[in-house]
């Protein structure tokens, strides 16, 4: 209750701080509408946070002599699972832009007592389709199996900024080349995946993928651009695409498998430029989850043996939960999928196409 009160009172507030701007009204009219839907959907998933608590843990078994890539890890959820992999004897290849910050991350995990598994870090853009593309030559090269890919970097609420590929910088950081990234990875992964043990891609989403819709027609938000409607584009287009592969890699029989995960309501830096911690900075720290909890699903997706073949699945709190029908929706999910090959210039994503 006194979170549902907390919720609505950062909602009106907003509310009205929106209706005070001089924007056109009908901007307003839009930007009060995302206020309202996300503080809806953000107190009930918070809400699901605190119910489901028990289940939110999974095992760390040991995965020697296996290789995990992720993007992002430097921080937040993609941090504490970086420290998860390692306690499985894990190799990891950390994709993110500040080299340094990642190389320091294994010094730091060895000082902590975690003596198993290893480092490796490699620059990445994921915003940037030519930095995508020489991280995977480049993991490749140095990996011809690769057993998990975790798509975990993410931004959210940025302001009206493109890509240097001309992308809305949220759908291109969110969606877009995590979708080039897992293709280019693909061949990697499938080679590393048995009928026993299946590779895995996992793909960082949100609730926020709820409010989301796919505008094809501008794709961009140049015409109208509202932070929150963009950033929950981005995250429905991710479940869309991890739905619409996996029913492709079991067509053609490859034994690779994907999920989508949302961590949860998590205390990382993706709030620090919202409303939330303009209004109440207080309440996350209160009442969302640790880094680390939210990390747990993510792994779970990754390595739980209780997963195995059970892909197309969406995850919260390691449990196995609907997405919204709108990213159940097949037409919506090949719609996209072609719509995005289209903007990348894949002709086949997979031999059964």
């Amino acid at each position: 209750m006194i979170i549902a009160v907390g919720l609505l009172v950062i909602a009106c507030a907003t509310t009205i701080a929106i209706l005070r701007s001089k924007k056109p009204l009908k901007l307003i009219m839009r930007e009060a509408k995302y206020e309202v839907l996300y503080n809806a959907v953000g107190s009930k998933y918070l809400m699901q946070d605190f119910l489901m608590k028990k289940y939110n843990k999974t095992n760390l078994p040991l995965r020697s002599g296996k290789t995990a890539v992720i993007t992002g890890g430097t921080r937040g959820i993609g941090l504490e699972a970086i420290k998860m992999l390692l306690k499985c004897d894990i190799n990891v290849i950390i994709g993110c832009r500040n080299l340094q910050l990642g190389e320091n991350l294994l010094q730091k995990f060895r000082q902590e007592g975690i003596s198993t598994g290893n480092i490796e870090v490699l620059q990445l853009d994921i915003s940037v389709l030519e930095s995508v593309k020489n991280f995977a030559k480049e993991a490749s090269k140095r990996h011809d199996k690769i057993n998990y890919l975790i798509n975990n970097a993410g931004i959210m609420f940025g302001p009206q900024v493109e890509s240097r590929d001309g992308y809305e910088s949220q759908f291109a950081t969110n969606y877009l080349g995590h979708f080039l990234l897992t293709y280019l990875l693909l061949p990697t992964l499938k080679k590393a995946g048995t009928d026993k043990a299946q590779s895995r891609i996992v793909n960082v989403s949100s609730c926020a993928h709820v409010v989301g819709e796919i505008n094809f027609e501008d794709i961009n938000f140049r015409t109208q651009y509202i932070p929150a409607e963009a950033y929950a584009q981005s995250k429905l287009a991710q479940i869309l695409f991890s739905n619409y592969l996996n029913n492709l890699l079991i067509k053609e029989g490859a034994h690779v498998q994907v999920h989508s995960v949302h961590p949860g309501m998590v205390n990382t830096d993706l709030f620090n430029d919202t409303n939330l911690k303009t209004i109440a900075p207080w309440m996350p720290s209160l009442f969302f989850k640790t880094p680390e909890q939210g990390a747990y699903p993510v792994i779970h997706a990754c390595l739980s043996e209780d997963l195995e073949g059970k892909g197309g699945t969406y995850i919260h709190n390691c449990v196995v939960v609907d997405p919204s029908n709108r990213a159940m929706n097949l037409e919506l999910q090949e719609k996209l999928f072609n719509f995005t090959k289209k903007l990348l210039v894949i002709e086949k994503f997979s031999y059964t196409e």
